[in-house]
């Protein structure tokens, strides 16, 4: 089960330095894209959270392979994602972007919204995280990645943590590469910095959680690559429409692997377990149960660890996969049906 410890760092009590005034660093633009579709921009919410109108309606967008930091009052934060000024300072400045895009209306001199084009990874193009948010790309007017930018200006991480980008992994890797050898934005070791000596700082710990985020993506392309070789036995626990295929296969008596996140365990009033694994829609998970009497043979497999931080999160399940009213589910008895989902 993830712990989390969540710091509570109100605004006023904490004196933090703001980083100096810097100049635009001298990096070479966002390779231009060409995106899927273009949608109005109704909110930037923060950095890597934007609201568009798309189809008639508002849709939440999920930035893919960034991550910025927690603005002050959002109401989350963690001690691996704090609320932080930079939050706050980030949130602002997407906000402003994103203002000055829009053109002036000739007539009322009021700002239009800007329009922006969703790019989606080959093949997830209704990709959502559990929120319901789609994740994507956002390509600006002239083509630019603003994903990518984002990450050029110190702005954000490369975000792996759920795998590498199936987009642009190189050039996000060189522009963090970039910003990095820069020490620009979350890169300055003087960013979010308490300016009182001895007062604590809200500052996100990257010299940890890069080396985790490495792990896991490592993971996510060893299961992409063995999927690759054998289509039809490996799914992808995330999504439902992989699961179905998984429900086939296990009625047609084939061998089926699950390559997925544990999102928590838990005891059932039977005293049997139960595996929830993470999904990108909530109503369509993969639960997996552990009968009462074969509860202490699979404590085995650690699976109680999996959720915890900075450890290789990923697992792979053998089981027959059936549906059920709350999406799917399997029963497993067997300790050996699990195992790392980083083995290749």
């Amino acid at each position: 089960m993830r712990h989390l410890l969540f710091v509570l760092v109100p605004f006023l009590a904490i004196q933090v330095a703001p980083p100096a005034p810097q100049t635009a660093p001298a990096v070479a633009l966002p390779t231009k894209r060409q995106p899927a579709t273009w949608a109005e921009v109704a909110r930037v919410v923060d950095g890597d959270t934007i609201h568009v109108n798309l189809g008639g309606k508002v849709e939440k967008l999920r930035l893919l392979c960034v991550d910025t930091e927690e603005k002050i009052g959002s109401g989350a934060g963690s001690a691996t994602k704090p609320q932080t000024v930079f939050g706050e300072e980030c949130a602002l400045w997407a906000q402003q972007y994103f203002e000055c895009l829009g053109e002036k209306d000739a007539v009322t001199g009021a700002t239009k919204p800007v329009k922006v084009g969703l790019l989606f990874p080959p093949g997830r193009e209704n990709h959502r995280d559990p929120f319901g948010r789609l994740l994507c790309h956002v390509i600006l007017p002239d083509g630019t990645d603003f994903n990518v930018l984002l990450v050029k200006l110190g702005k954000s991480p490369y975000f792996t943590k759920y795998g590498y980008s199936e987009v642009c992994h190189d050039e996000m890797a060189a522009a963090q590469k970039t910003a990095r050898a820069q020490k620009i934005g979350i890169w300055n070791p003087e960013t979010n910095k308490a300016a009182t000596p001895g007062t604590p700082s809200a500052v996100r710990p990257y010299d940890r959680l890069l080396p985790w985020w490495e792990m896991r993506a490592k993971a996510v392309a060893a299961f992409q690559a063995r999927k690759a070789k054998d289509p039809q036995s490996i799914f992808e626990a995330e999504s439902s429409a992989t699961l179905c295929e998984a429900v086939k296969a296990s009625e047609t008596g084939q061998p089926t692997l699950v390559f997925g996140e544990i999102d928590r365990l838990y005891d059932e009033g039977d005293g049997s377990r139960t595996v929830l694994f993470r999904a990108a829609v909530r109503d369509e998970v993969l639960r997996v149960r552990i009968p009462k009497e074969h509860v202490a043979a699979l404590a085995a497999a650690k699976l109680d660890q999996r959720g915890e931080e900075f450890q290789q999160n990923y697992v792979t399940y053998r089981g027959r996969i059936e549906r059920s009213g709350k999406g799917f589910t399997s029963t497993c008895t067997e300790a050996s049906a699990w195992s790392d989902g980083a083995r290749p």
